[in-house]
């Protein structure tokens, strides 16, 4: 595994991505960088007596940076392989009151709390299966304003993509100098979905590497695989908006980087792409975020070519 060369501590974080908002390091293309990370209750969640009603909610979903990437400049992608993640020792799951497709079906406010022991989670003296590591929040500074990390937009932000994980790079469209890159809400385990609004919500540490792609960008932050690329679409409230996005997403860089007619995008996603969804923990408030999985074939390897 490649040394970090700079390390960032989970206190240096923020709440909200802001097109001015400062950057607590600078470093070139290239490097390698440890970060540590906060789970998305910044420490508040300790028990099953801890339930979302007692927490400060001013303090969700920190995310540590930000970090300027020199030479990030407004038009590029700033690139961000997740070398490794290494979640903590617990975490936590809830069901939330109005939060989810099985609200009405379950108590609430609850709350699970999860040990993670040599590479295995254990919910409880019946339920265990492996970690399977990933990133929430993954953005950049936006175009103008200010937006909170507990929402997802075309800056990424949380986006709650369980393949951003170990191995994936997310390639980010860059809006202001510097990028302006945070992390945040680790988890060590994540449906598609996350239906109840949340994953097993864990602090750690990971090793992280920032590349830039000059002059080529999504119009969303676009996830890449050993074997696919995945786009995604983003609403605040409609699930139909969200799919139909990261659809249109998928067949504008099949047309425009690779050369495919956009009935030969339409048909390709059809017979051999995957539409999910990352999050759509309905009717909580907030992001619904779809994704197209495009597999990696000769016609197009890359998300950009």
């Amino acid at each position: 595994m490649t040394t970090p060369t700079v390390r960032i501590s989970k206190d240096q974080h923020i709440w909200a991505y802001s097109a001015d908002m400062e950057a607590v390091v600078n470093v070139d293309p290239g490097t390698v960088i440890e970060i540590e990370t906060w789970d998305c209750f910044t420490g508040q969640v300790q028990s099953e007596s801890d339930t979302l009603e007692k927490l400060d909610i001013s303090r969700i979903n920190s995310a540590t940076g930000p970090i300027h990437v020199n030479g990030a400049e407004p038009g590029d992608s700033l690139s961000v392989t997740l070398i490794d993640i290494k979640p903590n020792a617990q975490g936590a799951g809830m069901c939330i009151p109005e939060w989810g497709q099985l609200i009405d079906q379950v108590k609430s406010p609850v709350t699970r709390i999860f040990k993670v022991i040599d590479g295995i989670i254990h919910m409880n003296e019946k339920v265990s299966w492996p970690v399977r590591p990933m990133f929430g929040v993954i953005g950049v500074a936006p175009a103008e304003g200010e937006i909170a990390t507990f929402l997802a937009g075309r800056h990424g932000g949380n986006m709650d993509d369980q393949l951003n994980g170990i191995g994936a790079t997310i390639h980010l469209p860059v809006f202001q100098p510097g990028g302006k890159l945070a992390i945040g809400d680790m988890h060590a385990s994540m449906g598609d979905g996350e239906i109840s609004g949340t994953g097993v919500e864990i602090g750690g540490t990971a090793i992280i590497k920032v590349d830039l792609i000059k002059g080529k960008h999504g119009g969303w932050p676009v996830t890449e695989t050993a074997d696919s690329w995945i786009t995604h679409g983003i609403s605040a409230d409609s699930l139909d908006d969200a799919l139909k996005s990261a659809c249109e997403e998928a067949a504008k860089l099949l047309v425009d980087q690779w050369g495919f007619t956009m009935e030969d995008a339409f048909i390709f996603l059809s017979v051999a792409g995957d539409l999910g969804i990352a999050q759509y923990c309905h009717p909580s408030p907030g992001s619904i975020i779809a994704k197209m999985r495009v597999p990696k074939i000769a016609a197009a390897p890359h998300p950009f070519s």
